[in-house]
């Protein structure tokens, strides 16, 4: 029987959450052939930790859902573990802190669970986020492992059957579907809302500096009207489903399946404070030519409380501006990739490692000027938005070059990342079932 691995990375409280995920892996467990394993990967405080492992003692025992509640030690040991195994890396240290560093990594967490869906055996890979809920009709919830568990994996000629409409192309149809993914209804996805609302001319600027500094106004302009909108505010009303090339645009990460074939080839950016990190397998499902199926059974997004005053602000929007300034290393590789097209695949329909690692390499060296001008103009614009704006532009100021050290020391540590990745994962198939001490239900 197939194993999926439905997976929930948190830092903090969420037993409503836990819970409704649950349920999410009970429905999936009664209307597919398949063995669920329920992650739920946990690195919060004790009050946090303990109130999550309570949410999770209450779940009831379902047939072929098997909850696994992780603490942080208990990742730190399967790490070593794995690591030890694989022994490619030349620092053993250095590679369990980009696997488990101290400050927030959204690519790390996410890294963590494709190891430990490789140790559990998991074809797939599902991952919600802490902070979303499902949407409802008729008093059901809608849980997007539906369409995930119809298509992934398959060929595409034959998923086809079971989307509302078939986009692929006649050479795509005997690739497999590597990629099901919906987005997020509500609030935007980065909690940058309060700057359009300030001022939109500001905003503009300021998202602008998301894309390449070659692309033209125009491109900008429409890049900044779709970034972070996610799927709008309609509700959940009737399913479409689209397959064939991923409109990634409509993808969000708390709102995806992966299949094996991509996430065991390559892993995501180490990035730590760095909001976005977790997005870079889709544009490599994207840029080569692989099918996925593009949903509406959107989550609903929300905010935690603290991303919005004091320190939490400061924090969330540093993770921002990472972001921004990780773009001048991830633009070029995704331009070579998109170069490749299938080139990046080989004759199994897997990602090829070896040219995107070289990418990799090649843009950490790239000039930081695009860098220095983005930096300067998040300066420009905190500054004329004022207030707490204004306080956070005189956070930044001090600390520019700290800032572009980091940006380029984390591509140079996501490529020393991509060239263990292979014997990491086949580490953790070698370690399965996992260590006796962690907790399986």
């Amino acid at each position: 029987m197939r194993r999926v691995c439905l997976a929930l990375p948190t830092d903090r409280g969420c037993a409503a959450t836990i819970a409704a995920v649950a349920e999410e892996a009970a429905h999936a467990a009664a209307h597919f052939e398949v063995e669920v394993h329920l992650l739920v990967l946990d690195t919060s405080p004790g009050p946090a930790f303990a109130e999550n492992a309570a949410a999770v003692a209450a779940l009831p025992t379902t047939p072929r859902v098997h909850v696994h509640h992780l603490d942080e030690p208990r990742q730190r040991d399967f790490l070593r573990r794995v690591i030890r195994r694989a022994g490619a890396a030349p620092d053993p240290e250095l590679l369990l802190d980009l696997m488990l560093p101290d400050a927030v990594s959204y690519g790390a967490c996410t890294n963590r669970v494709f190891l430990v869906a490789a140790a559990l055996g998991c074809d797939s890979v599902h991952r919600r986020d802490s902070d979303s809920a499902y949407q409802v009709l008729d008093g059901r919830k809608v849980f997007p492992v539906h369409h995930e568990l119809l298509s992934l994996g398959r060929r595409a000629a034959e998923a086809a059957a079971d989307v509302t409409r078939s986009e692929l192309q006649p050479q795509d149809a005997e690739k497999p579907v590597v990629l099901v993914g919906g987005s997020f209804v509500g609030e935007l996805s980065v909690d940058i809302g309060e700057i359009r609302e300030l001022d939109p001319a500001t905003y503009h600027d300021v998202v602008g500096l998301w894309a390449p500094p070659v692309w033209s106004e125009e491109e900008k302009r429409e890049l900044v009207e779709a970034s972070f909108t996610g799927g709008g505010t309609e509700p959940f009303r009737a399913d479409e489903s689209v397959l064939g090339t991923p409109d990634i645009w409509r993808v969000d990460m708390c709102n995806i399946g992966l299949d094996r074939r991509v996430y065991e080839q390559l892993p995501l950016p180490p990035a730590t404070e760095t909001i976005g990190s977790d997005y870079f397998l889709l544009h490599v499902v994207l840029d080569s030519g692989l099918p996925g199926v593009v949903h509406n059974r959107h989550i609903v997004n929300y905010y935690t409380p603290e991303r919005r005053t004091g320190p939490g602000f400061t924090a969330y929007q540093l993770r921002f501006v990472k972001f921004l300034l990780s773009m001048l290393y991830l633009h070029p590789v995704y331009g070579e990739m998109t170069a490749l097209g299938g080139d990046l695949l080989d004759e199994r329909h897997h990602v090829r490692t070896a040219p995107v690692l070289d990418s990799v390499r090649r843009s950490a060296a790239w000039d930081r000027t695009e860098n220095v001008r983005r930096l300067d103009v998040l300066d420009r614009c905190y500054r004329h938005l004022g207030g707490k704006y204004a306080e956070f532009a005189d956070h930044l100021a001090p600390r520019r070059a700290r800032l572009l050290d980091e940006a380029q020391s984390d591509a140079e540590r996501f490529a020393l990342l991509i060239g263990v990745w292979a014997d990491l994962i086949a580490a953790a198939r070698a370690e399965r079932p996992l260590p006796a001490e962690v907790p399986v239900r």
